[in-house]
C-alpha cells in the first residue's frame, strides 16, 4: 500500500491523503484540498489510476477540489448516500466497501462533526486482515475531537459524535489515525501540530476521546466553541452544488 500525505495551510489548514495498490495500479484521494494537478501527479509518480475521489463530509471550511478532481481523473466522487448534492456522485453508506487492488476501503458513517461524516478503516490485504489506518476526516484528530455544530445544534452534534468516538474505540490501539485537520485548523480547539498519530495513543492522551461518560462528553464538546468558519453555510451549500462555488474558503 502506498500512503501520501499533503499537508495544506492556504486557503485552509487541512490534510488531505492518496491511497494506492501499486500492485494494482488503482488510487484513491481522500479529502482534497489542493488543485487536481498536485494529486494527478502523485498517481503518474506512483504508476497508478485514482479510482474513487472521497469527501469524508461536506466541508465548511473550504470548497473542495473533489468534483474538479473527479472530473480531470475520471474518477468516480464519493460522499455518504444522505449528502443530498446537486450533482451526481457515487453515494456510500455505512458498512459498503471499496477495493483499490489489494486495499480495502470499509466505510463507517460516523456522524457528530457534520450528520453525513464518514470514516475510512483501511486494510492492505497483503499485509494483514486486520485494518492498518483510519481516515477520521474531522471526527477524531490529534489530541481534540471535532466541533459538532456547524450542520446541526451543537448538543445534538456532541450526541452523534460521542456514539462515533464510541465506535473508533472499538479500533485496535496500533491502528493509525489520519485527520482531515491538525493545529490551527477551525474544526478542533486543542489539535496538534502532528497530523497523525494511533488510536491508542490518542485514547490515552486526547482529552475528549479519553471522556467515555456520554454526559461528561457532551458538556466538554460544549465548552469554548472557537468561532465558526467565515461562511460556513454557504461553503457547504457551495460544496453541495448550490450557491456560488467562488464563495471564500479560508
Amino acid at each position: 500500500m502506498i500512503v501520501r500525505q499533503l499537508l495544506h495551510t492556504s486557503p485552509v489548514v487541512a490534510a488531505s491523503y492518496v491511497v494506492a495498490c501499486g500492485g494494482k495500479q488503482a488510487a484513491i484521494v481522500v479529502d482534497p484540498v489542493d488543485e487536481p494537478r498536485a494529486y494527478l501527479d502523485i498517481a503518474a509518480q506512483t504508476s497508478t489510476r485514482i479510482q474513487y475521489v472521497i469527501d469524508t463530509h461536506v466541508h465548511a471550511d473550504h470548497v473542495s477540489t473533489g468534483p474538479a478532481l473527479t472530473q480531470a481523473a475520471g474518477a468516480k466522487y464519493v460522499l455518504h448516500a444522505n449528502a443530498d448534492a446537486r450533482f451526481p456522485f457515487h453515494g456510500v453508506r455505512d458498512g459498503d466497501r471499496l477495493e483499490i487492488g489489494n486495499v480495502l476501503v470499509d466505510v463507517w458513517h460516523v456522524p457528530g462533526h457534520t450528520p453525513e461524516h464518514i470514516a475510512l478503516v483501511v486494510t492492505d490485504r497483503t499485509r494483514a486482515a486486520e485494518p492498518w489506518l483510519v481516515f477520521t476526516g474531522h471526527t477524531l484528530m490529534v489530541g481534540d475531537m471535532g466541533r459538532t455544530e456547524l450542520a446541526s445544534s451543537a448538543e445534538e452534534g456532541a450526541r452523534s459524535l460521542f456514539e462515533s468516538a464510541e465506535r473508533f474505540r472499538t479500533l485496535p490501539d496500533y491502528v493509525q489515525v489520519m485527520p482531515g485537520a491538525f493545529a490551527g485548523s477551525v474544526c478542533g480547539r486543542a489539535l496538534s501540530a502532528t497530523p497523525f498519530s494511533t488510536i491508542g495513543f490518542e485514547r490515552r492522551f486526547n482529552r475528549a476521546f479519553a471522556v467515555t461518560e456520554r454526559a461528561a462528553f457532551i458538556e466538554y464538546m460544549l465548552r469554548e466553541i472557537p468561532p465558526r468558519p467565515p461562511n460556513a453555510a454557504e461553503t457547504r451549500e457551495a460544496n453541495l452544488g448550490r450557491g456560488l462555488v467562488g464563495v471564500s474558503g479560508s
